[in-house]
């Protein structure tokens, strides 16, 4: 199973999902993108990347082969991130045939009704949900 993890600015949301994905999925491949070279190092220093790619062009050929693309909402809207998601990534990921699990932050001027800023229950969900994925089970609510 590859999971492809994209994130941007300090890559903090990307490495915290990366050492939580390692720990539920060990088997898997996860493939940690970052959308600057700062982001893509905080990620390498989790050690739980089996590769790691800087860019637009990586994002837009990971998403070719992603069984699971998982990163903040922002990586599927263009312009997000401050900027860092141009509109060639945000088509990447919106129309991949992977599985998206996308992590809402409600920032970059957009606002999802019914997140709890800060919510690390956010982030833990979002791992159970990649981990019965990977088992091959369905998610809850699917």
């Amino acid at each position: 199973m590859k999971i492809v993890v994209i994130d941007g600015q300090g890559g903090r949301l990307g490495r915290r999902l990366a050492e939580s994905i390692r720990k539920a999925c060990p088997e898997a491949e996860i493939l940690a993108i970052g959308t600057n070279s700062i982001a893509t190092e905080n990620m390498m220093n989790s050690n739980c990347a089996t590769h790691l790619a800087t860019g637009e062009n990586a994002v837009v050929v990971a998403c070719r082969t992603a069984d699971i693309i998982v990163g903040p909402f922002g990586i599927a809207t263009a312009d997000a991130l401050m900027g860092e998601i141009s509109p060639a990534m945000a088509n990447a990921v919106a129309s991949s045939r992977a599985y998206r699990v996308l992590i809402p932050m409600n920032l970059c001027n957009t606002y999802v009704a019914g997140v709890v800023k800060g919510s690390a229950a956010i982030l833990e969900d979002a791992v159970e949900h990649i981990r019965a994925l990977v088992n091959g089970g369905k998610p809850d609510g699917q």
